[in-house]
């Protein structure tokens, strides 16, 4: 069984990198599913598909594959840097302002 480790990166639908600095652990899926002939509906009976472990660093998640014998690989991606405007949107909420806000 081979396991991939990665970090999640930002939603599309908003701005912030909330929760994208978790690290996961997935097991591939790598078998045949079959359709159902009556209902068309595709199963499986390997149930590895449906975990994904979730780890606070890159270094827990492999410290848990190698005390559980686990194949794995780290699944680096690409990380954005973020792009902090000076006078920007979100200086338009600033406690600081020294014009009030308007329309």
């Amino acid at each position: 069984m081979v396991a991939r480790i990665y970090k999640t990166s930002k939603t599309a639908m908003q701005s912030g990198t909330g929760n994208a600095d978790q690290w996961f652990l997935e097991f591939d899926q790598n078998d045949y599913k079959p359709i159902d002939q009556v209902m068309s509906w595709i199963g499986s009976s390997d149930t590895t598909s449906q975990i994904r472990l979730k780890f606070a660093t890159k270094e827990e998640a492999t410290q848990y594959a190698k005390t559980n014998n686990l194949l794995f690989f780290i699944d680096v991606g690409s990380e954005k840097k973020m792009n902090v405007r000076k006078n920007g949107y979100g200086d338009n909420f600033s406690y600081d302002r020294k014009r009030p806000w308007t329309h």
